[in-house]
């Protein structure tokens, strides 16, 4: 089912498979800022990450016991959600545990994923209730939008550009063939702030940057004017395109990720996971603003 907000400035659509941003327009235009999930360079636009953020050291994670499967980014962005509140300009969905999801992760929960349209911004909301009566629950959550770069019809994102509110140059990381993160970690330099896309930005794939380095990303036109900018208090995100010629950058806030090369723990021990106790409640936002 696909859903529509809209407000004077901005008209956005969801699709309950997933509970995943698919379409966000200008009204003034009808320009399109997200990707159109083109299976020739990524199926997806905006999938939600939960109850794992990135890949897992052998596919699999151990529990009290015993070793879970689960792919990459969890099973969340693969299920179809209720919607359970609506109106002009927001808009609520909801995936509670069941058998299925039992049998990968041995915990109840209830995830909603809100969207609420204000001005030219859009917040994305998240709300995790652990359900368990007794035991602690550890997830991870994280967002993947992909906007589309270039924006105006040129034949490249060459030119194009990032922007972050860093104090200053950052550490970021990169991952294995595996998904897994390399323990070494080198230096994006920015000139206030500012990282130009070249020819070869993204050969060798994700940025992962940790530790709140920073907390505002805007994309940049060539003439280095902010088109999407995504506000966020996570402690790390990534910054991904599959590279080549693909015609969209993902900006990703994330509470967790993939495991690291040599992690050799258990599911309560992965880096930046979160630890919810019984009957509580995990809420965070981030939002997008569109110029």
């Amino acid at each position: 089912m696909r859903v529509m907000l809209k407000n004077e400035q901005l008209s956005v659509e969801i699709e309950s498979f997933g509970a995943e941003l698919k379409s966000v327009k200008s009204r003034e235009d009808n320009r399109e800022y997200m990707w159109c999930a083109d299976e020739k360079y990524w199926k997806r636009t905006s999938p939600v990450l939960f109850p794992l953020v990135g890949s897992l050291k052998g596919h699999s994670y151990e529990y009290d016991g015993e070793t879970f499967p689960m792919s990459q980014h969890g099973f969340a962005r693969d299920k179809e959600f209720t919607m359970i509140f609506r109106n002009e300009d927001k808009a609520v969905f909801q995936l509670k545990s069941d058998a299925d999801t039992l049998k990968a992760y041995p915990f109840d929960f209830t995830l909603e994923i809100g969207y609420e349209l204000s001005g030219n911004s859009l917040t994305v909301m998240w709300k995790v209730i652990n359900e368990e009566e007794e035991k602690e629950m550890y997830f991870s959550i994280g967002a993947h939008p992909a906007f589309n770069c270039p924006m105006y019809g040129e034949e490249s994102m060459t030119g194009y550009g990032m922007k972050l509110n860093a104090k200053s140059d950052v550490l970021y990381s990169r991952i294995n063939g595996d998904g897994l993160m390399l323990n070494s970690k080198s230096e994006l330099k920015l000139h206030d702030g500012l990282a130009v896309f070249t020819e070869d930005f993204f050969d060798e794939g994700v940025y992962i940057i940790e530790d709140y380095q920073a907390s505002e990303v805007s994309l940049l036109d060539t003439e280095g004017k902010p088109y999407v900018t995504v506000s966020f208090d996570a402690p790390l995100f990534g910054i991904w395109t599959p590279g080549g010629d693909a015609p969209f950058v993902c900006i990703e806030p994330w509470y967790g990720r993939c495991d690291r090369e040599s992690f050799a723990g258990e599911l309560k021990e992965r880096e930046w996971g979160q630890k919810l106790p019984p009957n509580e409640v995990f809420e965070k936002n981030y939002k997008i603003t569109f110029s």
